[in-house]
């Protein structure tokens, strides 16, 4: 899963990296607006594909006396760090330079630069979103979208996704927006495409923070796998209830489990380790990504 969410990055990283200095270049050139949006969105998301890089890195720091259960938050951190970056720097400098643009319309000057640098945006943004919705798809695997994004415990994979696919979008709006303006003499669409860009990237902007700050606060575990647990633990003779199982992602392959449990009255008490033992074992070996598992004995 690391590997994939990597190389979703990486080809996200390069593609943005160089169609933001080409974007930037069309604009002082063209003095478009619109483009100067894109251009500023490009390098925004570059600096996304950075942040999501340094935030798999610092999650795979070990445990220690600080961080007892691990440094996997951190990818949670840096992608809703990535969702403010999105509304503050893209959608605000955006929004801005539409409405400088409208208070002061002027023409946009050759064009055909737009629409060339444009058109290659559009080829390497689609190769992008192309390779970042087939990991998805396969992470996804047979729950529907809207649900996979809502219950994916990896922000990268949808992280990028949003971003290429507001990224296409801010595309066509600024092509339609240069067009407009062109074929019509109206300038002042240039600055009306980049208003609707920057709203684009505010909507991202805020489902993004919305998903990943639930797992930063920390949600559980898929449903399928709790239910699994407390069946699993009914199982086990030496239990007569199982009062509550209580999971946490404490990164996308980390899931602290605590089981709170009521034991027979009459069983072994010498036994006890024993039996727990085994069960944690069957626990972690049945749902891999459970690392750490807690039994606490509740009368109920």
């Amino acid at each position: 899963m690391a590997g994939s969410s990597k190389k979703v990055i990486y080809a996200a990283l390069i593609g943005n990296g160089l169609i933001a200095i080409t974007k930037f270049i069309a604009s002082v050139l063209t003095g478009s607006s619109a483009m100067m949006s894109e251009g500023i969105h490009s390098s925004v998301d570059t600096g996304n594909q950075l942040m999501l890089l340094l935030g798999l890195k610092k999650a795979k720091k070990p445990a220690d006396k600080h961080f007892p259960f691990g440094h996997g938050k951190e990818i949670y951190f840096w992608s809703f760090i990535v969702a403010i970056m999105i509304f503050a720097v893209g959608a605000g400098i955006s929004i801005y330079e539409g409405i400088h643009n409208l208070m002061d319309p002027h023409p946009v000057q050759n064009p055909m630069i737009n629409y060339i640098v444009l058109g290659i945006a559009m080829i390497f943004e689609g190769f992008a979103l192309y390779f970042a919705w087939g990991e998805f798809d396969k992470a996804r695997g047979e729950r529907g979208y809207y649900e996979a994004v809502r219950k994916e415990k990896n922000p990268t994979l949808f992280v990028v996704l949003f971003e290429d696919s507001a990224a296409m979008l801010g595309l066509i709006v600024a092509f339609i927006g240069i067009a407009l303006g062109q074929y019509t003499g109206l300038h002042i669409f240039d600055g009306i495409a980049s208003i609707i860009i920057g709203i684009i990237l505010g909507i991202t902007a805020a489902w993004l923070a919305y998903e990943t700050k639930g797992l930063l606060i920390g949600e559980s575990a898929d449903p399928k796998i709790v239910t699994g647990i407390t069946n699993l633990a009914n199982d086990y003779q030496f239990i007569s209830d199982v009062n509550e199982v209580l999971t946490m992602h404490m990164g996308p392959n980390y899931i602290l489990l605590n089981l709170s449990v009521n034991f027979k009255d009459k069983m072994d008490i010498s036994n006890v380790e024993e039996h727990i033992t085994t069960m944690t074992s069957q626990i972690k070996k049945e749902y891999p990504l459970v690392k750490r598992v807690f039994v606490e004995a509740e009368n109920k």
